[in-house]
């Protein structure tokens, strides 16, 4: 279609005009029945949100989409773009996307009534039908909507009586196109009142004139739930006109986070062939979120961000990266003690209540990383009873005594790979123990896995564990006892 130049050629080719809510609704329709996915790479929301989402499609409804922060809100929005034509007819000239056969502002209009059948056709790409706006406190109703422009006037030497002097604002310019607005309720109590209209009748005033405008628009709204409470609300006549408020929600499982965190890592060629991240490495990961989620130092009601997890990983691959450099290697792979690198990653990520903030933002990120590691140690090895204390017997027995029999046991962070392994390997206990609970596990990831064993035992105080400037120095309990004592 994209040759037709004209409105003639348009008429001939028998072209049908539709609104832009049929046309998301009639390609969703196609794209169900053909069995075609249709929101990828947003994983998690497939029998959740994706459902409502495209059932508030069909009944052609605006749109408002609630849940936390780095809960995919915007990215949706953004993937319903392939919901619409490839290319759509626009009055060549127009501000605001004139559809030819239904022709809205005075400029196509007079255009069409001069030309007639010789009026030029623009096609524009489904790719230039989105436009989004951050709702911010400083947001105006000229922003939005519209204001005269005393420039204009000036140059065309009209009064301001004239509605030619109209300059048009981010809604009427995104007129046939979806329209986003993010964090709704950052928006002025006054600026969501001169919404309605547009919502409802397509009736917009701007300094006095009443123009008739009746916008084509997908609207779509993200709002975060505590906004509600910290900095503003929705008003209830602007909610009254949203169709379909759909909630969104964080990954319901590992598997589901680590998608998201290795779709949206950015992560070049040379960290991927550099860096070899265990398969338990990006599970743990993952386990720090949910444990963030659950965390009495941080405020559930803000949210833990995917973002997150994605930040943390990529920081984790540098973090290797960097000691590989060091020590002069081409490889290397992704050790337990190297997850002291993704704090940063994480203080700068969550929200801590009053108890969080008396712990200091780096102590409580320590503690997700050992409580994740308490979480995964029952899934690969015995479980320690809590009330277990006679380290003679149990399945650790060896191990402990080893321990104990020795002074202490250091890991560096900048150990060379085969320094590193070395030092595993000079604890019997812990080879033969990996060999009796995880016979099949993966070859190259058994020394993650023994250094996951040394830090659960830690965990349920069966070991000591200290931060030395360096690396980790691991006791037997007894005589790290001891040796506070002295």
């Amino acid at each position: 279609m994209k040759h037709i130049q004209t409105l003639g050629q348009l008429k001939a080719a028998g072209y049908q005009t539709k609104s832009i809510k049929d046309e998301l609704r009639d390609n969703l329709r196609t794209k169900i029945k053909a069995g075609v996915p249709i929101f990828e790479g947003v994983h998690g929301f497939e029998h959740t949100v994706v459902p409502e989402l495209e059932r508030a499609i069909l009944s052609r409804h605006n749109i408002n989409l609630l849940g936390l922060r780095g809960q995919a809100k915007t990215r949706l929005a953004r993937k319903m773009i392939e919901l619409l034509d490839e290319y759509i007819p626009v009055v060549a000239g127009s501000e605001i996307n004139d559809d030819p056969f239904q022709p809205i502002s005075r400029y196509a209009q007079q255009l069409i009534a001069e030309k007639g059948e010789e009026t030029p056709i623009e096609w524009l790409h489904r790719s230039e039908r989105f436009a989004e706006k951050l709702a911010t406190p400083d947001v105006t109703v000229a922003d939005l909507i519209g204001d005269v422009d005393p420039i204009k006037a000036a140059n065309l030497k009209l009064s301001y009586a004239d509605d030619r002097v109209i300059h048009f604002g981010m809604i009427p310019r995104a007129n046939r196109c979806i329209f986003v607005i993010n964090e709704l309720p950052d928006l002025q109590a006054r600026i969501q009142v001169a919404l309605f209209n547009i919502l409802q009748e397509g009736d917009i005033q701007i300094r006095g004139f009443k123009v008739r405008l009746p916008l084509d628009m997908q609207f779509v709204f993200t709002a975060n739930p505590e906004d509600y409470t910290n900095r503003g609300s929705i008003v209830t006549p602007l909610k009254d006109r949203i169709g379909s408020q759909i909630l969104t929600h964080y990954p319901e499982s590992l598997a589901i986070a680590r998608t998201i965190t290795e779709q949206e890592a950015k992560l070049n060629a040379e960290q991927t062939e550099a860096v070899y991240v265990p398969s338990i490495a990006k599970d743990l990961l993952e386990q720090i979120g949910f444990e963030a989620r659950e965390s009495e130092f941080i405020d559930a009601k803000s949210g833990v961000s995917a973002r997150m997890s994605i930040t943390a990983y990529e920081n984790l691959i540098s973090t290797a990266e960097r000691r590989a450099l060091q020590n002069g290697n081409d490889t290397t792979t992704v050790r337990l003690s190297d997850f002291m690198g993704i704090i940063p990653a994480i203080t700068g990520k969550v929200e801590l209540v009053y108890e969080g903030e008396q712990e200091g933002a780096a102590v409580v990120a320590n503690h997700l990383i050992t409580a994740a590691v308490r979480s995964f140690f029952p899934a690969y090895f015995p479980k320690i009873e809590k009330l277990e204390r006679d380290p003679t017997v149990g399945p650790y027995a060896k191990l402990l005594e080893w321990f104990f029999t020795e002074t202490g046991f250091e890991l560096l962070d900048d150990a060379t790979d085969v320094a590193y392994q070395q030092q595993l390997d000079a604890i019997p206990p812990l080879t033969e123990l990996i060999e009796k609970y995880q016979p099949g596990f993966p070859q190259r990831d058994t020394y993650f896995l023994k250094e996951l064993l040394l830090w659960g035992l830690v965990e349920f105080n069966k070991l000591s564990k200290d931060r030395m400037g360096e690396g980790f120095q691991f006791k037997d309990m007894y005589s790290n006892y001891i040796d506070k004592l002295k």
